[in-house]
């Protein structure tokens, strides 16, 4: 009897130690899959920086074919850009990144008092392609933070807690903005008319 008492109790520890290792195999899996997709919401919002990236120069480039009067809006613009691709920590990007898009919004407002401008099929494009951009950015900077806050949760609720901290699963940083007006998107208006 107490040879099967043992054995039994054997049986029930060995059993524990399978479900707590099966159980921490599936939280750490869980969790790595959870900082997977962080990290893919995080390399859109990349790309689409890199898009608007990519067009501003386009964008600079035709506005200052004709407008010999608002060099202050071009400068500002190829500045902020410059600074945006040169910073690396996280908290510096987001900053460069608001400006840029503050300066962006500023440029085409300005575009909107030249007529021939407005007028020039290519800038139309650029116009087209930047709103276009700015939407997927806007779209992929809340997907990001929405996958991010999901990570987060998993990390602080019970007993993936536990898994994280064993395993040093760490909270990630949100690309988020400090005032109202960095988190809008620059407007940019088709085919709009000015005035005088």
């Amino acid at each position: 009897m107490d040879g099967s008492v043992l054995q039994t109790s054997v049986l029930a520890a060995v059993g524990v130690v399978v479900f707590v290792v099966i159980v921490t195999v599936l939280l750490h899996n869980r969790l790595v899959r959870a900082r997977v997709r962080v990290d893919e919401a995080w390399a859109q919002v990349d790309t689409d920086l890199q898009r608007r990236h990519d067009l501003i120069p386009n964008v600079v480039a035709t506005v200052g074919a004709y407008t010999d009067h608002e060099q202050a809006a071009l400068t500002a613009v190829t500045s902020t850009r410059t600074a945006a691709l040169t910073r690396t920590d996280a908290a510096g990007r987001e900053a460069a990144e608001d400006e840029l898009g503050a300066a962006l919004g500023r440029l085409l407002v300005v575009a909107e008092a030249y007529p021939e401008l407005e007028a020039d099929a290519g800038f139309r494009d650029l116009q087209s392609e930047l709103a276009d951009t700015e939407s997927r950015l806007s779209f992929a900077r809340d997907f990001a933070t929405h996958r991010v806050a999901a990570y987060h949760q998993l990390l602080e609720t019970f007993p993936s807690v536990l898994v994280a901290g064993a395993f040093g699963f760490e909270r990630r940083r949100m690309f988020a903005t400090d005032g109202h007006e960095a988190r809008r998107t620059p407007e940019v208006e088709l085919g709009a008319q000015v005035h005088p």
